[in-house]
């Protein structure tokens, strides 16, 4: 309940504070968790991926972001946040993340890894491919388009849900190699991109 009503009131002021439109929300299905995979524009990004929807989230971050003051460390760890060391290749983080998503939370992820300057969606990171293919949950790629380098007061800004994709079209072979995992990365960054093109 507590989170229904936050969410509402961070949506309400979202919209009063950006020109926010959001597309697709036929798109999102609240029945079971789902990978939410979209491409990284501003720190707001999470916010505005998951305040049209109903249930709660996970979202990885960079690790950097624990290491702020107390207050913004615990925020973000109430809101669902979990560390994640960029270019480690940890696989603990691909279970604590599969981990979320069967505890009944949507999990949020940036395959890119790093936020996009000029909007151009970028080649993606191969956990991402990892992280879908073992946890057999479907993706659904969101595309989050604004103008400039950052937000700002009354920033357009767009937010899309494309059609869900299902985990069967992302099975990988026991024994598989980065070779077998490139085809499931550039199929969620195919289908962010045409989000993010309109």
């Amino acid at each position: 309940m507590v989170y229904f009503i936050l969410r509402k009131i961070v949506f309400f002021i979202y919209k009063m504070w950006y020109n926010l439109s959001i597309e697709g929300v036929e798109n999102i299905d609240n029945s079971k968790p789902h990978i939410y995979a979209s491409n990284h524009r501003s720190y707001a990004d999470p916010v505005l991926i998951s305040i049209s929807v109903k249930d709660r989230f996970a979202y990885m971050a960079k690790e950097e972001l624990f290491q702020q003051n107390i207050f913004f460390t615990t925020l973000i760890k109430t809101m669902g946040a979990f560390p994640v060391v960029r270019g480690s290749g940890d696989m603990n983080v691909i279970d604590t993340a599969i981990e979320k998503l069967q505890s009944g939370k949507n999990l949020v992820i940036f395959p890119e890894g790093t936020r996009s300057k000029d909007g151009k969606v970028g080649k993606g990171k191969t956990g991402v491919a990892l992280i879908v293919a073992k946890s057999n949950f479907d993706v659904i790629p969101v595309g989050i388009v604004f103008e400039g380098e950052k937000l700002h007061f009354r920033s357009k800004v767009i937010v899309r849900y494309g059609k869900p994709i299902s985990a069967s079209e992302f099975s990988l072979p026991e024994n598989a190699t980065s070779r077998d995992v490139k085809p499931i990365k550039h199929k969620i960054m195919s289908a962010i991109t045409e989000l993010v093109e309109g």
